[in-house]
């Protein structure tokens, strides 16, 4: 199909499920890898990964090496239909060819992640994507998007929440934005160290989106008064937790991928991001939130602010 497929990345060593993932995607995409490793592991992904696509170094330094990676592999797409994914998403030829039609009317297209497989961890993390879901979309970590749509400059690279930047980009140019929640793409879970020190870096995204960082820093306060108030309060604030990550799970035949067994972690989640927003507060007062031995202050850019 007519689709560049980017792959942005930077690793310890060789993955060989990942390998046999580029292997099923080669013929059907013009595949483009951009590699941030250390030179030991580039040299072994390239002797891997040089026969299935273009495996380059990425052509800039940004504070956000993903980004960096993104936009080396928009320069070099053979195609205007673009898709972006992290190493963790495993997208199936199907869902690839929809994802290009869908392109068709519209600049930039958001699929739906899940975890396959699905272990404690990641069933947790799946109540935070089905209350995201009811209120209105799942960031994932993948995206389709015209590269004509963010034109030669790409997008900022200086930020934490970077796909949220590029879908802003893309809206502040004017082109229209679609979510795709029906449009349903495998993940593998990360591991469980990696995993928990996501927990307050998650939370910092939120000061892209302020009315989200409202609502999560109420959390906390609102838990208070509930347990104040004594069990009962506290039951009707997990049941009406629980009722909305239902409705996201319900939502756009989200219940091909997604357990019911989650649901009933959404309360946990909501009390674990009660504090973490909070400690995000505490990282932003003190000039941003630790990514890869830096730090970044800002989550994303105002849709406004790009379009001056």
């Amino acid at each position: 199909m007519q689709l560049t497929y980017i792959l942005p990345i930077a690793t310890t060593r060789l993955d060989e499920e990942l390998t046999g993932y580029l292997r099923t995607l080669a013929p059907t995409v013009d595949l483009v890898i951009v590699d941030g490793s250390p030179e030991d592991v580039f040299a072994r992904n390239h002797t891997a990964w040089a026969t299935l696509g273009r495996h380059v170094r990425p052509r800039q330094r940004l504070l956000n090496g993903k980004v960096a990676g993104v936009v080396t592999g928009l320069a070099l797409a053979r195609y205007d239909k673009v898709v972006v994914a992290d190493d963790d998403v495993r997208w199936t030829v199907d869902g690839l060819a929809e994802a290009a039609r869908a392109l068709d009317g519209a600049a930039a297209v958001v699929p739906q992640n899940h975890y396959a497989p699905c272990p404690p961890h990641a069933l947790y993390d799946t109540a935070r994507v089905l209350l995201h879901r009811a209120a209105g979309g799942d960031m994932p970590g993948t995206l389709a998007v015209r590269r004509s749509a963010l034109g030669p400059a790409g997008y900022r690279g200086d930020v934490l929440f970077e796909n949220l930047e590029l879908l802003r980009t893309v809206t502040a140019r004017g082109g229209r934005v679609r979510w795709r929640l029906d449009l349903l793409v495998a993940r593998r879970p990360p591991a469980v160290r990696h995993f928990v020190g996501q927990r307050v870096r998650q939370a910092y995204d939120e000061f892209a989106r302020p009315v989200h960082l409202a609502v999560e820093l109420a959390l906390l306060p609102g838990l208070l008064r509930a347990v104040r108030r004594g069990p009962s309060a506290v039951t009707a604030g997990a049941l009406a937790a629980v009722a909305v990550a239902e409705a996201g799970r319900r939502r756009c035949g989200g219940r091909r991928a997604f357990p019911p067994s989650a649901v009933a972690l959404a309360p946990v989640w909501l009390a674990e991001r009660a504090v973490c927003a909070w400690l995000a507060v505490g990282y932003r007062l003190s000039g941003g939130v630790p990514y890869r031995g830096r730090r970044l202050r800002a989550a994303a850019s105002p849709v406004r602010a790009l379009r001056r």
